[in-house]
């Protein structure tokens, strides 16, 4: 039997939106991890206030890039520097298409000299993948999905743990009989814990210290059960499913941007090398914010504040486009801070709504009705008080301070005017910074 092609499942949709419009649709949260241990409001707090425990080892997807070309087909293919990348460091890795648009990001740590492993949402592993076989790099792969998708219910090839908030570091003492290398943000230092050898990557989440600590699956469930021991007089506690999905509200980073490889005819090859089930075919779109066309939904790297990471000092897909958009003005990332009161009256029938995710596009609107925005992913932060929402927004409502509305609804998507008045309400929202976390805005990034 044929498995059908992202490019087949476009052409009988009849478009791309067709394909991926569902009004509706549940916002994803990792799998297997319990959705709350000790509430999703006290979670949040946890690493806002104290120590919290997030077990990272379920969801994501993992591709080890292995051989003598595996830099060369990862810098071909992303806009980052390669020069300055040390064995044990990791990156945020942002590939692009030749148009300038972004596939979906990454982290890409570097294993070895020559072996790398490329970790999150499996669309940048998908670009790297086949642009190595069809270049005929001369590399090797091994992938590990997420536990969602892998075969028979096996168990994952990694662990993941972070340990985070203000008493990260206490904890960490307390595991390991005494402080940890010093290290550089988004470097790793191995470590060893009861004669077990894995590595700690220093990492933080929604501007907070702490570790996310790696090794091979066989470790996990002690390494899991000395950090519960040493964090128990520390009131650590475990981060669930639903309040792990919102760090990155504050933190700034925007998790779902739609790949630009809808549209172009010369991605009609990659298209069909693309299963229709895997994460290009089945990540869905909604919200009030439609438009027939794909390419509305595309995004720069500069809009995602990406900018800093381009080195136009190596030749790399998508650089000549990336140079043109320079100079260009692109929307701008903020995060917009909801109105308590109308979250309530719109979201919670004039109660708090309790917890609240989102990752629809819902429009944003000037005083006018005038689109100025888009919501990228929304959600409730208890510490905050309210919903925020991170945001693509034009430049001349980009400073902080400034009101507009957010139209919270789900067009139907074809067949309904894009801008037809669907009678949605309206959430008053200010706009504030991205990332929203003043320590992530200012010292996230320190010594990295």
């Amino acid at each position: 039997m044929t498995i059908p092609s992202l490019q087949d499942g476009i052409d009988k949709a009849g478009s791309p939106v067709d394909l991926l419009w569902k009004p509706g649709a549940e916002p994803w949260v990792p799998e297997v991890v319990d959705r709350e241990f000790a509430g999703w409001r006290q979670e949040q707090a946890a690493w806002h206030e104290g120590v919290a425990l997030l077990n990272l080892s379920h969801h994501m997807y993992d591709m080890w890039i292995e051989g003598p070309d595996a830099t060369r087909v990862l810098a071909d293919h992303g806009v980052n520097n390669f020069e300055n990348f040390a064995v044990g460091q990791a990156k945020q890795y942002v590939p692009v298409t030749a148009d300038g648009y972004i596939v979906t990001d990454g982290i890409l740590a570097r294993v070895d000299e020559n072996k790398y492993l490329l970790s999150g949402i499996p669309a940048a592993q998908h670009w790297v993948r086949y642009h190595a076989e069809k270049g005929g790099y001369d590399v090797s792969f091994v992938t590990d999905p997420s536990s969602a998708f892998r075969p028979g219910g096996a168990a994952p090839k990694l662990f993941r743990y972070q340990i985070q908030g203000p008493r990260a570091v206490d904890l960490v003492h307390s595991a390991f009989g005494g402080p940890l290398p010093v290290t550089k943000f988004f470097h790793s230092t191995p470590v060893t814990l009861d004669g077990r050898a894995f590595r700690a990557l220093r990492h933080g989440m929604a501007g907070q210290a702490g570790y996310e600590f790696i090794g091979p699956w066989e470790h996990a469930a002690h390494v899991h059960e000395a950090f519960l021991k040493a964090g128990e007089p520390l009131g650590l506690v475990q981060v669930g499913a639903l309040a792990y999905t919102t760090p990155s509200v504050e933190s700034g980073w925007i998790p779902s941007p739609v790949p630009g490889i809808y549209s172009d005819p010369g991605l009609l090859e990659y298209r069909r090398y693309l299963p229709l089930f895997g994460i290009e075919g089945k990540r869905p779109l909604n919200g009030s914010h439609f438009s027939p066309n794909i390419e509305d939904y595309y995004v720069s790297p500069y809009e995602l504040g990406y900018g800093k990471m381009i080195h136009f000092g190596h030749d790399f897909q998508g650089r000549d486009a990336l140079l043109k958009a320079k100079d260009e003005e692109l929307r701008k990332k903020v995060t917009l801070m909801l109105d308590r009161d109308d979250v309530h009256r719109v979201l919670g029938e004039g109660q708090d709504p309790g917890f609240v995710l989102s990752y629809a596009r819902h429009r944003v609107e000037d005083g006018d009705g005038g689109l100025v925005g888009v919501t990228m992913q929304s959600a409730s932060i208890d510490p905050v008080g309210t919903v925020l929402a991170q945001t693509l927004i034009t430049p001349a409502h980009s400073a902080p301070g400034t009101e507009v509305s957010v139209v919270w609804g789900e067009h139907p998507g074809a067949g309904t005017e894009p801008e037809a008045d669907l009678g949605f309400p309206r959430i008053r929202a200010t706009v504030q910074p991205s990332p929203f976390n003043q320590h992530a805005r200012t010292h996230y990034r320190r010594n990295s």
